[in-house]
């Protein structure tokens, strides 16, 4: 086996359908993959519990918050994230799956030699979550794949959360594929003016579950909903820059980006950390505050 400076499996796992890791859940979907290649942590293959989280690629700074902190409270509970690496929804949710601890499935439109788009978030995946395709290495992004590819991120998954869509958006694709499959589909509702709103609106109107909080969302698969927030006690985090600066004022996300001069993704994950720990919160006008611990 061939792996990199930081011990990283450079050369894909080919699996078949009567592979050890094969993961059955796509065997039972219409047009099963006959091969898939993975890079990365294999393991997360065998894991039951997964969740797919998808949405826009241009989505808005409250479309952005939403997915980190679905994923990260799902992560939190040990489900899997699955997603399709596109910029916007699906990589904030791949980085607040892995900033969380958990676990994150990237499935791609190309091969997982190649993955597309490139960046910070798609380095984190290959090297602590998993790159998947039913495209052989060597294979380069194309348009007709991106559809094609959203039948196995609903497939993996026990259910789809769409976060923010556009009627046209290939997010109603992988809920579509989601629907045929026998899936539940989560819709997170959104303001009624807002065209990336009028997806998730629509696939509301058309059955699909809405949602407003993970715990909700939780209890809607399992029928239990444990508090998916955990315990308010201190964090290392509460002496960040970020911590720091809401201490002072109430903020928005993209004023912090301005002080702090860092990227809008990261600064999303640290304010859902820190709303999940209990130290920040919400307040009216898409603000966030510190929230004092005595």
């Amino acid at each position: 086996m061939t792996t990199g400076p930081h011990g990283v499996r450079e050369v894909p796992f080919h699996l078949q359908p009567n592979s050890r890791s094969w993961p059955k859940d796509l065997d039972l979907i219409d047009g099963p993959p006959e091969d898939l290649w993975a890079a990365g942590q294999l393991d997360l293959l065998s894991r039951s519990k997964r969740i797919a989280i998808v949405g826009s690629r241009g989505p808005t700074s409250y479309g952005l918050e939403q997915a980190a902190r679905f994923a990260a409270a799902f992560a939190r509970q040990g489900w899997v994230v699955v997603s399709g690496l596109a910029r916007g929804v699906d990589q904030a949710a791949h980085a607040a799956a892995l900033e969380a601890g958990g676990g994150t499935i990237a499935v791609l439109g190309c091969g997982v030699d190649r993955p597309w788009p490139g960046g910070e978030v798609t380095r984190s995946v290959r090297a602590d979550g998993l790159l998947l395709s039913e495209f052989a290495p060597g294979t380069p992004p194309r348009r007709h794949h991106f559809p094609l590819r959203n039948r196995i991120i609903s497939g993996l998954s026990s259910a789809v959360l769409v976060i923010e869509a556009a009627r046209a958006s290939g997010s109603l694709i992988t809920a579509r594929w989601a629907t045929d499959q026998g899936k539940t589909v989560f819709a997170l509702p959104g303001r009624v003016d807002n065209a990336l709103a009028a997806g998730t609106l629509a696939l509301i109107r058309d059955g699909a579950t809405p949602t407003g909080s993970p715990a909700e969302l939780l209890a809607d698969l399992t029928g239990t909903g444990p508090p998916l927030d955990g315990p308010s006690t201190p964090s290392p985090s509460t002496g960040t820059p970020l911590m720091r600066a809401l201490r002072s004022d109430a903020l928005a996300p993209d004023e912090l980006c301005r002080r702090l001069q860092r990227p809008l993704a990261e600064i999303l994950v640290e304010l859902v950390q820190g709303e999940l720990d209990g130290f920040i919160a919400r307040s009216p006008g898409g603000l966030f505050r510190w929230v004092e611990h005595r």
